[in-house]
């Protein structure tokens, strides 16, 4: 028998920042909310690419400036293993430069650190009502 929700699922998110308070303020930010679940809590790109085969989140917020391996990188890995996981840039300087800007195929959105924290979370939901992963 197939059963029918009215109920929205809950969305599965993936915070990835280098700077630990921005990691824990924006999973309480997140956590919240009804329906988005902070799946994890990355500080580089290489944990986080880890993190996207463990733990299969709908969208994830993810700095490009980190060390190990930025968020640039780490969006084209994501995207190679789980191509509708959507991806937040989460910046606070946009760059222009030419490789970068080729790569931003990989991301889904743009948004700067300075943006309120309900436009961030606006975002997230609307992202996360794509079409849902293919694991």
């Amino acid at each position: 028998m197939l059963m029918l929700s009215c109920e929205p699922s809950t969305l599965r998110v993936l915070v990835v920042d280098d700077h630990e308070l921005t990691r824990l303020t924006l999973k309480l930010a997140f956590s919240a909310q009804e329906n988005l679940q902070v799946v994890g809590l990355a500080s580089n790109g290489q944990e986080a690419v880890e993190m996207v085969k463990r733990y299969k989140p709908d969208v994830i917020v993810l700095d490009l400036h980190m060390p190990v391996m930025d968020g640039w990188r780490a969006s084209g890995y994501i995207k190679a293993i789980a191509p509708n996981t959507q991806i937040i840039a989460y910046s606070s300087v946009e760059d222009n430069k030419s490789q970068e800007t080729r790569e931003l195929a990989s991301l889904d959105a743009f948004c700067k650190k300075e943006t309120p924290t309900g436009e961030l979370i606006a975002l997230v939901r609307k992202l996360g009502q794509s079409p849902s992963n293919d694991w």
